[in-house]
């Protein structure tokens, strides 16, 4: 496949076969189900003094990265992630564990939730069912449900919002209802803007080829580094290639090196995630960055995120990723939505057990 083929609705419901290309479009629509899914769920508040710990993996804990940033330096108490099979030693009874998993089959996450109730903290689950949801309903703990029928990677506004509320309800962090409604109409406005009926010349297919046929290496900073791992994430998942995050100003002692020899070894794309409300000296790295390493790349591409709030500059830079990701895939003519060996590693894994 090449970089000139179309990407009009046509060419890419030829390759997309299961429609991922709108579940990105949705995710406004995904928010604003979310919020009332969450109501439904009739959580109330508590308080937490030891945090919320986000229990998950690939993308049911994306949520936890992202709300981490989307809250920000509003945040009252540590907000983290736990991607494994335990939860951080310091958890205690005073400690509030979402368990985020869309299938609630996730072994890892259901680790976490009987953990968690062996410490004694609080625990709250978003899932779309599962053994998850089965276990949570018979002990009593909350369910925040999502909407059916997506892929796990697909979910992101559903996990975002359970994360930004349970933050909300523990006093972790404050109530962000506004923002996001407000991000949900954005949203709007930029799935029309960078969607299949689109310009051709829009950034999210401009991007997509230009980074077709290269190794993308994806760099963020401050809020936005959880988004270039989400990046990395969705073009693994999505175009299936190869891709990489690195995060400013770390990778300026050590990563800026190594594109000595990126020529030697391929073809690399650099993708920087920038966004105005950040240290300004990192605005001037990511330039002198761009500078150096531009010889031996492929391309560099300075992305800024867009909006007022922090919640709608992660989530303007969510879409922009995911949309990049499936054009690219259909690029690749490679349909977006299988995932074949993260199934086969799970087959596996029960025939161990």
């Amino acid at each position: 496949m090449n970089a000139t083929l179309p990407l009009d609705p046509a060419a890419i419901a030829a390759v997309d076969a299961s429609d991922q290309v709108a579940d990105v479009l949705a995710m406004g629509d995904h928010i604003r189900d979310a919020m009332w899914k969450v109501e439904s769920a009739g959580l109330g508040a508590w308080d937490s003094p030891g945090g919320l710990v986000v229990a998950g993996m690939g993308g049911s804990s994306i949520g936890g990265l992202l709300g981490r940033a989307a809250i920000g330096d509003q945040a009252a108490r540590p907000v983290l992630a736990a991607r494994g099979y335990g939860l951080p030693p310091w958890t205690t009874d005073d400690t509030t564990v979402l368990c985020a998993s869309y299938s609630g089959d996730t072994e890892e996450t259901l680790a976490c939730f009987e953990a968690a109730g062996v410490i004694g903290a609080r625990r709250v689950v978003v899932t779309s069912g599962g053994e998850l949801g089965r276990l949570a309903r018979e002990e009593g703990v909350p369910v925040i449900p999502v909407g059916g029928g997506l892929q796990p990677r697909a979910a992101v506004g559903y996990m975002v919002v359970a994360v930004l509320e349970v933050a909300a309800a523990c006093g972790a962090g404050p109530s962000l209802r506004a923002e996001l409604d407000v991000a949900a109409n954005a949203l709007d406005g930029l799935a029309r803007e960078w969607g299949p009926a689109g310009p051709d010349d829009g950034q999210a297919k401009a991007l997509a080829r230009a980074l077709h046929g290269t190794v993308p290496v994806v760099a963020g900073m401050e809020l936005t580094a959880p988004v270039a791992y989400r990046w990395k994430c969705q073009l693994n998942e999505n175009a299936e290639i190869p891709a990489f995050t690195h995060e400013l100003p770390e990778a300026n002692h050590n990563a800026l090196v190594g594109w000595n020899g990126a020529r030697e070894l391929g073809r690399f794309t650099s993708v920087i995630l920038e966004d105005a409300d950040v240290h300004p000296r990192l605005i001037r790295r990511a330039e002198l960055t761009s500078e150096i390493i531009a010889p031996a790349t492929a391309g560099v591409h300075r992305v800024q995120s867009r909006g007022e709030t922090a919640v709608e500059r992660v989530l303007s830079l969510v879409m922009l990723g995911d949309l990049v990701s499936v054009y690219a895939a259909v690029l690749r003519g490679v349909d977006p939505g299988p995932v074949l060996p993260i199934e086969r590693l799970k087959q596996q894994l029960a025939e161990d057990d």
